[in-house]
């Protein structure tokens, strides 16, 4: 037999059952589509995540305070109270490398603006805050630092309080009331959307640190410090003086750890980003189990047809052909089976990621790498699965194969 006309005889074959045969290349397509779902929305989320780093701002450290322990007991990092508004005014003073740095304080409460009123989250921050975030106005202007000296009642408001307070229209030069204190509205920010912990960044108020240290918050010590440095190329350097400088001003002895934790922007990235990679993989390989059950499939379909054709097998055999010739078309027939499979689940993936994005928000980014893979080890699944009943029929006896019934 001529191994040109091998692949004929193969998809003649396949063409004879054609249920049976989408139906053992079915689990192929679903491992297929499951396996670039699962990637195609892992990348995406992974891509959504380093976006919203970004969107902190360029070239950002992040100070926090760290663990420490009291009473015997280990405060986790961001509970102990040892960050001050000194800290970060001399990481801003006396750091070469540090253009801005803004230390803030977190508090809920209800505004009040009329009739109306809205719980939200309230920002004490220096009036270098927006510069860090690069964060925009949509109009008016940011508090400056003597408003902060001067702990001035002032705030720059996210969008959400404008559409629950003022219901769209223009806030500026309004007062709201936060725990009876007015605060006169200078600012709205621009949109920023979706933060990496899946809160409204736009439901928000900003206010000079002095005014929510002392009249809003009642804290003394700083949640975080945010800092800025010059470019990209001094921020290791810039960590290592943070923690040098707050080492000192924390009296901490050698042999005592920090009681802080100093972030760049690009180790926020890989925490945030790590549980997704995680997540990613566990699914891929979770959703790869159904391509190994295709493949079984596969193999037991393709053992029933080598006991059906028997026969015909022998009658190749004995007209001429050889077993690799019986070997190869056996081997085709598996491989084509598990293509038109991993072709299938492609398109199957495609579908279902961008239903899966568009029905719950999610988003997706498809890689041709991974539909290049995919198909790829279909065909190897093929291969590997369709060896061993080629290899069976290859080696039948012709005499034995035409005598069976």
């Amino acid at each position: 037999m001529k191994w040109s006309a091998v692949p004929l005889v193969a998809g003649r074959a396949l063409q004879r059952h054609p249920m049976r045969t989408f139906l053992t290349a079915l689990g192929i397509i679903i491992g297929v589509g499951a396996v670039i779902t699962m990637v195609g929305l892992g990348q995406g989320a992974r891509h959504e995540v380093e976006e919203q780093v970004n969107r902190l701002g360029q070239n950002v450290v992040l100070v926090f305070p760290g663990a420490r322990q009291l009473g015997g007991v280990s405060i986790g990092g961001g509970q102990a109270n040892t960050l001050t508004i000194e800290d970060a005014l001399a990481i801003r003073d006396e750091i070469p490398e540090v253009v801005a740095a803004s230390p803030e304080v977190r508090s809920q409460r209800v505004v009040v603006y009329g009739n109306r009123n809205w719980f939200t989250r309230i920002y004490g921050q220096s009036a270098d805050y927006l510069q860090i975030r690069q964060w925009p106005m949509e109009s008016g202007a940011m508090f400056t630092e003597e408003d902060v000296d001067r702990a001035a009642l002032v705030a720059v408001v996210g969008q959400t309080i404008v559409d629950e307070l003022f219901e769209g229209a223009d806030p500026i030069g309004e007062s709201i009331r936060v725990r009876g204190l007015p605060l006169t509205v200078i600012g709205v920010l621009a949109p920023k959307g979706m933060s990496l912990m899946g809160s409204v960044q736009d439901d928000i108020i900003v206010v000079p640190y002095t005014t929510a240290f002392q009249r809003i918050s009642g804290r003394s010590h700083a949640m975080v410090i945010n800092v800025q440095v010059y470019d990209q190329a001094s921020m290791g350097i810039a960590q290592d003086k943070i923690t040098d400088l707050l080492r000192e001003r924390h009296r901490l002895a050698p042999h005592q750890e920090n009681d802080f934790t100093v972030q760049t922007q690009e180790e926020v990235a890989q925490a945030a980003t790590e549980t997704s990679r995680i997540m990613t993989v566990l699914l891929a390989s979770i959703a790869a189990i159904s391509l190994f059950v295709g493949g079984i499939g596969i193999m037991n379909v393709m053992l029933v047809s080598v006991t059906e054709r028997t026969r015909e097998i022998g009658l190749r055999l004995s007209v001429g052909a050889r077993g690799r010739d019986v070997l190869a078309q056996f081997l085709i027939e598996a491989v084509v089976l598990c293509l038109l499979g991993g072709i299938g689940g492609i398109l199957l993936g495609l579908t279902s990621t961008n239903l899966i994005a568009a029905y719950a928000g999610w988003p997706a980014l498809f890689s041709r790498e991974a539909m290049v893979v995919a198909v790829s080890v279909s065909a190897a699944v093929g291969l590997f699965f369709g060896f061993y009943p080629a290899w069976k029929a290859a080696r039948l006896d012709p005499i034995v194969a035409l005598r069976r019934e």
